[in-house]
């Protein structure tokens, strides 16, 4: 389990910056935070130690009630701001989401705290990133699992694109379990792990991350420090 404190951000795209030598980096942009430590879990009271942090903005309309109750009655509550015709409106935070901690590392949160990405993120660490792949929906094998294909020489008949033989002959007489074969293609949770900190925009709350970064633009996305690299801050 990653016991790593963590952020909840939003992946913008993509972008190339430059060190100091003219080193090229080519570099995923998140918006990482501000988040609002909405409660805190605990070992007596739920049986495992984490902070349930509050991201983004959304429209009170578009926020089921239930939501809406439980925001009202923790430190992050309907907020009033102005859309683009510069009318108030109500929002509520876009995403809530848990951060499993130990207990020493919760301690040193409370609820109402703002975290940002200059708190938690500094140049030269390494994270690990979360987030949801692009759906590709219903897909081939040569998409999928980017299979060769048939040969297109004389005498092949619509048989290009296909996956071949499934089957064991009469030795277990069955298809086996995780043949690669047609089906969803992408929409699953993927990390993407040990990937260095570029830079860090704390007034925009922009991390720029070396590499790539699983989901679309404008996706929501965790990052964490790195459980697999002791050079994580």
């Amino acid at each position: 389990m990653n016991t790593l404190p963590g952020l909840i951000g939003k992946k913008l795209g993509f972008t190339q910056v430059f060190d100091a030598a003219g080193n090229v980096a080519r570099v995923t942009v998140v918006e990482a935070g501000p988040c609002v430590v909405v409660r805190k879990r605990t070992e007596e009271k739920d049986g495992y130690t984490a902070i349930q942090l509050a991201f983004g903005e959304r429209r009170a309309k578009l926020t089921s009630k239930p939501l809406q109750g439980y925001y009202d009655k923790s430190k992050a509550p309907a907020r009033t701001v102005k859309n683009k015709q510069g009318h108030d409106i109500q929002v509520y935070p876009r995403t809530l989401k848990e951060i499993r901690l130990s207990a020493a590392d919760a301690a040193k949160y409370n609820e109402g705290d703002v975290l940002t990405a200059a708190d938690l993120f500094k140049e030269g660490q390494f994270v690990d990133v979360s987030g949801t792949t692009i759906g590709r929906g219903f897909s081939g094998v040569i998409r999928r699992h980017h299979f060769a294909g048939f040969v297109s020489s004389h005498g092949t008949h619509e048989y290009f694109r296909h996956g071949g033989s499934i089957g064991t002959n009469m030795t277990p007489g069955r298809t086996l379990p995780g043949k690669k074969m047609p089906g969803q293609h992408g929409n699953t949770r993927s990390t993407m792990q040990n990937l260095k900190v570029v830079r860090v925009i704390a007034d925009q709350n922009l991390v720029l991350i070396e590499g790539a970064v699983p989901g679309a633009a404008e996706g929501i996305v965790t990052v964490r420090g790195a459980v697999k690299n002791g050079r994580h801050a």
